[in-house]
């Protein structure tokens, strides 16, 4: 039953980077839209999910916001040195395609414990099942929207962000049907989530929403981003 209800999420995945190549002729719009995808998932799904699994406080603060600090500051680093290594080979002018696909691999590594928190759920029960299967499915469409965007920022080729959105999308059929030989330990999701968590709100912040400003500082792009956050939103209403 898992890896059926997985289906649908591979199914979403696919649908929401269809619909992020098809509106490239109102690309500041698709960005402000990703960007408040981005700053929903991570504010109002990984992080609570993250501070609910692993709560424990490590010197005062508990490990998940450590950790959501620790991914911001690594995406943060890992983006500092391609820049750097880039302008040290006359590259002075653009975006790293390293960090796009890195950020995309993350993408689909989020997928995969989402495919494995679909499992876990039904092994749990059907009631709880059909909750996470709910909140995964729907939310996927803003997963396969976000994959594709983030590498074809980067300046990958459309191959590229095509080959990383099935990833994506295969990513929770795959989880789904692990579930089937082992049990992730929750304490471990829950520090995965904040650590994936801050690199996903430093790309948006920092990368993805400046970008959608550059050239097109309109109002409608941050109507777009407001609507993103409040998809998520919905989506976590619907699922609790």
């Amino acid at each position: 039953m898992a890896v059926f209800v997985a289906l649908g999420a591979f199914l979403m995945t696919l649908f929401g980077g269809w619909v992020a190549q098809r509106v490239t002729d109102r690309r500041h719009l698709v960005l402000g839209l990703a960007g408040g995808l981005m700053l929903g998932v991570v504010g109002l799904e990984l992080l609570p999910e993250a501070l609910e699994a692993a709560g424990d406080e490590r010197f005062g603060v508990p490990q998940a916001l450590l950790l959501f600090v620790g991914g911001f500051l690594t995406a943060h680093v890992v983006e500092r040195l391609l820049a750097v290594r880039r302008a040290a080979h006359g590259a002075h002018e653009g975006r790293a395609p390293q960090v796009g696909l890195t950020a995309a691999a993350a993408m689909v590594g989020h997928s995969l414990m989402d495919g494995i928190a679909i499992g876990a759920a039904f092994q749990v029960g059907g009631g709880m099942g059909t909750t996470v299967a709910l909140a995964v499915v729907t939310h996927d469409f803003a997963d396969g929207f976000n994959t594709y965007t983030l590498t074809s920022l980067y300046g990958n080729a459309r191959r590229k962000a095509v080959a990383m959105l099935f990833a994506d999308a295969l990513a929770p059929v795959a989880g789904a049907a692990s579930t089937l030989l082992f049990t992730l330990p929750e304490e471990l999701l829950g520090s995965y989530l904040g650590f994936f968590g801050g690199a996903l709100l430093y790309l948006a912040a920092a990368e993805i929403l400046p970008e959608a400003h550059h050239d097109h500082p309109a109002r409608s792009t941050l109507l777009c981003t407001a609507a993103g956050v409040a998809f998520i939103w919905l989506v976590v209403g619907i699922a609790h």
